[in-house]
């Protein structure tokens, strides 16, 4: 059996990432932009629609989910740097997909 194509280990140490890593990367960092843009615009939307206490509430919970995904993004960033990357944890995308649900369901809530 050729070197790298065998089961077990030697087929994972031997991969080459190539630039798979920095496409992840160049993801997070368009995925955190998105998030970014959603938040700017749910505060444009709250000072287009009046400030009201509820919208305020929303506001904060929309912020403080974009700055959990950015602090989650960056973590990830950084660990891409490695010449191996560890794999995503399932507590990490469990983490991604909350905030990503979140920002949406809070999003709808601002068009109220």
């Amino acid at each position: 059996m050729p070197e790298g194509k065998g089961t077990g280990g030697s087929r994972t140490r031997d991969r080459d990432p190539g630039l798979q890593p920095e496409r992840t990367r160049l993801a997070w960092r368009r995925t955190t932009l998105a998030c970014a843009v959603a938040a700017s615009l749910a505060g444009r939307q709250t000072l287009h629609s009046g400030i009201d206490p509820v919208s305020l509430v929303v506001l904060a919970l929309v912020v403080l989910v974009w700055l959990a995904f950015l602090a989650l993004a960056h973590h990830r960033i950084r660990a891409m740097h490695a010449p191996r990357p560890p794999a995503l944890s399932p507590r990490a995308a469990a983490a991604a997909v909350t905030c990503t649900v979140a920002l949406a369901t809070l999003g709808a809530a601002m068009l109220r």
